[in-house]
């Protein structure tokens, strides 16, 4: 098999984003082309000459991902946004590349100087004002889970959510609220349901006659995803008000 060449990447270049390589597949798919037509139109039409059908597979293989301009110009040739070959977005600039925006346009948009936006992409976390934070949220559709992990506080919460879990959640709807500014009884009713759902858990995993290791491997998992298992619970009990 021909090797796959592409353009090298320089030292201070960012990661590319996550990629979603079965929606690329698929996209191409259903426009009829081959790898061979969409390197040859990113090649003639977007100015990366290295492009080669054998990189175009291994992206969609899943064994080399497109950089940010790559995705973005293999967006145009399949006719799509950008945010349809990303993965579920996580930083700051993925979320930004998914929304097809310029790192321009969004520190012109918020107010800041564009050096300083770019510091806060490269360290993966927002600073901004009360307002400059609404203004980015709109802009980037960012929901307020978004909001804390680009800020950089998810692990702070995930911290205080393993707590709420595994000892008294009451002592946690405090510090909880002031990094996810909930309504107070959906926020109690999200940490009393993941209190009680880790517990029940671990009893339900002795129960069936597993040792205290396998309580204890099954109860890490729970609290591994403890962050998913709380936005799960709060959009549970945010619609059913």
């Amino acid at each position: 098999m021909s090797a796959v060449h592409r353009a090298t990447p320089r030292p201070n270049d960012p990661p590319p984003p996550p990629f979603n390589a079965p929606a690329a597949r698929r996209l191409r798919a259903a426009l009829g082309m081959g790898p061979d037509h969409v390197a040859q139109t990113l090649r003639a039409s977007y100015g990366l000459p290295y492009v080669t059908p054998h990189l175009v597979v291994a992206w969609e293989r899943g064994t080399a991902a497109p950089s940010g301009p790559e995705l973005s110009a293999l967006a145009g040739v399949l006719w799509c946004s950008p945010g349809e070959l990303i993965g579920r977005p996580r930083t700051l600039r993925e979320h930004r590349i998914a929304r097809g925006l310029a790192a321009e346009d969004v520190a012109r948009a918020v107010g800041h100087e564009l050096r300083a936006y770019l510091r806060m992409e490269e360290t993966g976390q927002w600073r901004g004002s009360d307002r400059q934070t609404a203004v980015l949220a709109g802009l980037l559709a960012l929901s307020l889970a978004d909001l804390i992990t680009v800020s950089g506080h998810e692990d702070r919460l995930a911290e205080l959510l393993r707590s709420a879990a595994t000892t008294r959640w009451q002592g946690y709807v405090r510090p909880v609220g002031k990094l996810a500014p909930l309504d107070r009884r959906v926020l109690e009713r999200a940490l009393q349901r993941l209190h009680q759902d880790y517990q029940g858990h671990m009893a339900a995993t002795l129960s069936w006659g597993g040792g205290s290791g396998d309580a204890g491997d099954d109860g890490r998992e729970f609290l591994e995803r403890v962050v998913d298992h709380f936005w799960a619970a709060v959009e549970e009990y945010s619609g059913s008000r």
